[in-house]
Order: C-alpha cells, then structure tokens, then sequence
C-alpha cells in the first residue's frame, strides 16, 4: 500500500491532512471557512444499492415497451448488450479518478476542471444539474401517471405535489435517512425484477394458467428486428439505432450517481470501489436478463405498447401479465413502477443538489449553495435544483406536455456528452499520474491492470502485492 494509501484510511477526513490549503481551495476543499459541510453518513450497504436503485426507474418497466415496439426483440436485446459495455466503461473511468480523490462535495466536473480545465469543469458541472434536475420532473410525472392504471378522479397535480413534497423532504433531511429510504426502495425493485425474471422463465416453458409454452415465438413471428422510417437494411439500421438511443436514457449518468455519492461515504476509497463493481454486474444482469425476457414474453405487435403516456398499461411486463391470463398481478407490477420512478425522481435530486454544491466549491456557483445545516445538508442547493421538479406540471396539460418532451431530449443528449467529457477526464488524469510517477492507485481499469501485470509483474487494483495469477484476475476485479 502506497504511502498515500495508507495515511487516507487513517484519517476521519483524510484529504485534509494530505493536501496544503491552496491545493485543497483549487479542487473544492470543503470546510475552509469553518462552517458546516456535507457529512460521510452512507454506508457500505447503501452505497451498493443507491446506485442501481437510481437508475432503475420508469426505462425498464414501461420505456423499453416503446423500444420494443419499434425495433424488435433482437435489436432491444442487442442494443441494451452493447450500451452495457458502454456503461461498465464509464464505471472503470470514473471510478478510478474519484478513488484517488474521494473529496466530499465533487463531482466528475470538478474533477474536469482540476485535470482539463475551468472551461470543461463549468460545463460539466451546469449540465448535471440541469440533467438530474429534468430527470426528476420526469420521473415525477410518470409516476404520477401511472397511478391512472386505477380508476381514480384526483387530478394529476395532486399527485405530483404529493411525490415532490415527500422527495424534497428526504433530500432535507440528513443523508443517512436519505441513503436508507433508497436501500429499502432499491431492495424492493431488486426482488421485484427478481421475481419477474423468474416468472418469464416459467411463461417460456408453459408454466402460465393457459400452459401455452411461449419459448422464442415472438422473435420469429413478428421477427426479431424490425423496419423504421424507411424500408431494407437502412430501416433496419434505423430501428436499431432507434433502441441504442432509447435504451440509453435507463442508464442515464448511473456512473456519475457514484461519484457524486462518494463525497458522502464512508470510507470512500475502499467503499466507492465496491459499490461500482456491485453496481456494474447487478445493473447489467437486471437490463441484459430483462431486456430478453421482455423479447420472450411480449409481442412487439401488442397495440398497448404504443399507448401514449406512460402508463402501466404500456407496460411490456403488464401485457404479458394479462395475455398469460395471471389476475391480479398487474396492480403488483404498477405498484412497483410507481415506486422505482419516485425511488429515482429522489436519487436524481441528491445528485442535482449535489452538483450544485459542487460547482459552488469550485467557485462557478456563488458560495450561498455551500453553505449546509448541522446535519450536513446543503439545503439552499437541495432548495434551489427541486425548482427543476415544477417542470412536472406542464404535463397536467396535453398541449405544454410536448414542451417537456423537449427537455427530455436535452436530457438524452446529455448523457451521451457526459461520457465523452468523463473519458477525456480519464486520459488527463492517467496523463498527470504519468507526470508524477504515481503508479499505485486504489482501483485500475482492466487495461492498467494487464499492463501493470505484464510490465512490473504486479497488480495494482487496491494495494502493491506479489504476482497474481492471470485466471484471478476477474475475481480481483469484483472484489
């Protein structure tokens, strides 16, 4: 273990001991001015599951019935596949820089601006915030719409007062209830998507109330893949880049959800690694599994899969609930959809607020949204991004919900220039280690760890050792 190593996990705060006050103020050191800051109150646990709890929301259980529709089951499955590796990508790239410096209150865009530059920093940094902030109001609205799959005459405002209120109130509150409501939520939709996969499985082999075994009936009529916009091989082309685009928005910054949580763990060094790699494979066994086994059971022809709006009705699991002839279940499967898109409109605000308070720190905020209570809540950045959540009553109208279907779009966009700002992070930071012949870090991407392997005939994942043999290397990885 480095030197470096070694005095982080003997100090409550261990940046502060390490780095000289300049040094701390150019990367957003907090508690310069002695005020309260952001507090480490997330545990190991759940920093495991506030990740995936994140970022499974509304993308899996009814968003990826519109991807269905219009590209096929082969390319659903495909494109999910392919945006996976893209994700486990950016997990490796952002955790090994945000492992080096688990500062509290920085995000990828503080760390653009402390290896690029202010430039890259000040842009990152808005365009979280505006990201996560939309993504609430979005998430809000779904669920709220989804609540009409029974039959009820309150307004949609009610609803959506009521999912912000009890959402800014847990962003308020000190993070530890905070990072527990979100272990309890992620809990749930994990045995939730557990039981759904499992009951796939059964309506693959027949074992539904029709015994109609279903097997691979619906890839080879309809098909597997579909036409979009044109006909041929070009529409074909077009429906799969139709489904890679889609199944972006259900990952949507899941990476950049574990840093920004970093500057609230505990022992981040350790805990920031294995709540990445828990998140990287359960995430990719979740979408991967799902994504066939909505192939499997659904008809990409199903007319509901094309409702408009949100609802549960549209649901690809909900369809194939009622074509199996399973009563009852369907009220289940829209409990849990109302749950993972308030679960997610939750995470979405502590990572807004988050971003915020981090752009203050850095200086391309003003210094009010540093300021925090005694349980170490920034509560005027909290305050301040939850006015993003208000876009969610533009959809109380059919006319202004076309509006929101704009930002939307942004929002996608966003996700993709995220990646590309976090890769150009990653070469600068490998760059500056290079610079300062540091050749030990608390985590390494695959490639650095095959190279230090090969070169200096040792692995560098969490401590210097002796030669690790080449066939344990994966489980090295995953801790």
């Amino acid at each position: 273990m480095s030197s470096i190593d070694k005095t982080m996990e003997a100090k409550d705060d261990p940046v502060a001991e390490i780095f000289q006050p300049r040094q701390r103020e150019a990367i957003g050191e907090l508690g310069n001015d002695g005020r309260p800051t952001v507090q480490r109150g997330i545990s190991s646990r759940q920093a495991q599951m506030i990740a995936i709890g994140g970022t499974i929301g509304t993308g899996l259980f009814v968003g990826s019935g519109q991807a269905l529709a219009t590209s096929g089951p082969g390319f659903l499955f495909l494109a999910y596949c392919i945006i996976c590796v893209f994700v486990y990508g950016m997990i490796t790239a952002t955790t090994e820089v945000s492992s080096y410096l688990p500062l509290p209150g920085v995000s990828m865009a503080a760390y653009g601006t402390r290896y690029v530059s202010n430039s890259i920093g000040f842009a990152m940094g808005y365009l979280y915030w505006y990201s996560f902030g939309i993504i609430v109001a979005y998430e809000i609205t779904a669920a709220a719409l989804v609540i009409n799959y029974w039959p009820n005459t309150v307004h949609i405002a009610v609803w959506v007062t009521i999912m912000l209120v009890v959402i800014l109130a847990l962003n308020l509150a000190p993070v530890k209830y905070y990072a527990e409501s979100e272990f309890w939520f992620a809990s749930f939709k994990i045995f939730m998507i557990i039981g759904l996969l499992i009951l796939s499985f059964v309506l693959f082999w027949g074992g539904g109330p029709s015994r109609d075994r279903l097997g691979f009936r619906y890839w080879k009529n309809p098909g597997a893949t579909k036409e979009y916009l044109v006909e041929g091989p070009t529409g074909r082309f077009c429906a799969f880049l139709y489904a890679l685009v889609f199944s972006m928005f259900s990952f949507n910054f899941g990476p950049e959800l574990i840093v920004l949580t970093s500057g609230e763990m505990k022992s981040p060094r350790k805990n920031l690694r294995r709540a990445a790699m828990s998140f990287a494979y359960r995430l990719f066994i979740f979408y991967i599994l799902g994504a066939l086994a909505i192939g499997i059971i659904c008809n990409s022809d199903d007319k509901g899969l094309v409702t408009p709006g949100f609802g549960a009705a549209a649901s690809p699991w909900v369809i194939a609930i009622k074509e199996a002839g399973i009563h009852g279940l369907d009220s289940v499967i829209n409990a849990v959809i109302i749950t993972s898109a308030w679960s997610s409109g939750n995470a979405y605000l502590y990572m807004s607020s988050r971003s915020l308070y981090s752009l203050a720190m850095v200086g391309n905020a003003p210094k009010v949204f540093t300021r925090c209570n005694r349980h170490g809540t920034p509560i005027y950045a909290v305050l301040v991004s939850a006015i993003f959540s208000l876009l969610a009553y533009l959809n109380a109208s059919s006319s202004t919900s076309v509006v929101f279907n704009w930002f939307i779009n942004f929002t996608n966009t966003a996700g993709f220039t995220s990646w590309i700002c976090c890769s150009i992070i990653l070469l600068r930071f490998r760059k500056a280690c290079k610079a300062q012949n540091i050749t030990s870090l608390p985590y390494q991407w695959l490639a650095e760890v095959l190279a230090a392997e090969e070169q200096h005939h040792e692995i560098a994942v969490e401590t210097v050792g002796p030669k690790i043999p080449w066939y344990k290397i994966p489980m090295k990885l995953l801790g």
